[in-house]
């Protein structure tokens, strides 16, 4: 008997890059996910349904079982930690890069660093490997401030363009990793459910390659 299948999946930019790609593996919402107020969907797939939810969610619905599988930026999931998930297919896509950054053409302190961002666990981990002793403040947004209000030395935070950072007067320091989208499979699911979960992963594997050569 066919077991059902809920992919977590994550609200905002990363749903907007998401849904073409699982559009491209066959995957459909049964409604227009955009227009609804709904969190769970159903699809074209039987038994396959989508749950959209915060995206800092998306790791712990897939670690506890909630959900069997998710999609998941590198960032969350380098925050979330936790052994309960595979991470099978880098889907390549709300590509960015996570670095430090701060007033352009400030000289940091030679002591300890006062750091703002809310990526707490991931920026402790690399300032000490770095060897660098920091007072790290949690911000949930505007990051930028910080540095400019006096908050913090310098921030660590999630860059794209860049652009929001120069308009406020800010450079790109040091990279911390690249960041992309990953899809997550919860290690019970992926031992009861493989025959369900693996030709999923084929599919999206497929869409990825197709989609990366495209662009090539």
């Amino acid at each position: 008997m066919s077991q059902s299948l809920t992919l977590a999946l994550s609200k905002g930019r990363i749903l907007d890059d998401t849904l073409p790609l699982l559009a491209a593996a066959g995957i459909l919402p049964a409604e227009d996910i955009s227009k609804s107020r709904k969190l769970i969907f159903d699809t074209n797939l039987p038994g396959v349904r989508l749950l959209v939810i915060r995206a800092t969610d998306v790791p712990t619905y897939v670690e506890l079982g909630a959900a069997d599988l998710g999609v998941s930026g590198k960032d969350v999931l380098m925050e979330h930690g936790g052994s309960g998930m595979y991470e099978p297919l880098d889907l390549k896509i709300a590509v960015c890069k996570l670095m430090t950054a701060s007033l352009k053409g400030s000289v940091q302190p030679e002591g300890r660093r006062r750091v703002a961002t809310k990526f707490i666990k991931t920026a402790k981990r690399w300032y000490a490997e770095q060897g660098i002793q920091v007072d790290l403040i949690k911000l949930y947004g505007g990051m930028e401030l910080a540095p400019i209000m006096g908050l913090a030395d310098e921030i660590v935070d999630i860059v794209d363009t860049g652009k929001t950072l120069v308009a406020n007067g800010l450079e790109a320091r040091e990279f911390i990793a690249d960041i992309s989208s990953r899809l997550v499979v919860n290690r019970a699911s992926m031992k009861m459910k493989y025959q369900q979960i693996q030709p999923l992963l084929d599919r999206l594997r497929l869409a990825v390659e197709q989609r990366s050569a495209a662009s090539a």
